[in-house]
């Protein structure tokens, strides 16, 4: 797999918290956070170690072979959450590429964080 962008945040629930919100995004009782554009598709979870490893699917059907892993850890006051978006083909164009670290940056540093209040 080739790596194509990543980012390191911290978020201020427990890795548990962040876990679940990750792991099953349309939970009963969950937070939503996750909305999705027209041209996205929903993530299928292809791998989860509880509370640290969450691999998504693509979340964009023209590329499926897309890979979208979170790693979290226990940081002090919560948690820390890298995103990584990998692909076992070639990269995109570099605008392309631009816009999908973008969206996901927005979906995990935006979305799912203001979820919870920061």
């Amino acid at each position: 797999m080739i790596e194509l962008g990543s980012r390191e945040r911290t978020q201020a629930p427990p890795a548990h918290i962040v876990w679940e919100s990750l792991a099953d995004p349309w939970r009963r009782g969950g937070r939503r956070w996750l909305e999705l554009r027209s041209d996205e598709v929903e993530p299928r979870i292809l791998r989860a170690v509880e509370p640290e490893l969450v691999v998504w699917s693509s979340l964009w059907p023209e590329r499926p072979g897309d890979e979208i892993r979170f790693d979290i850890r226990p940081a002090q006051n919560g948690c820390s959450l890298r995103w990584t978006l990998s692909t076992p083909g070639e990269a995109p164009e570099q605008a392309v590429l631009g816009d999908l670290r973008h969206r996901l940056n927005f979906l995990i540093n935006a979305q799912l964080r203001f979820s919870f209040g920061q």
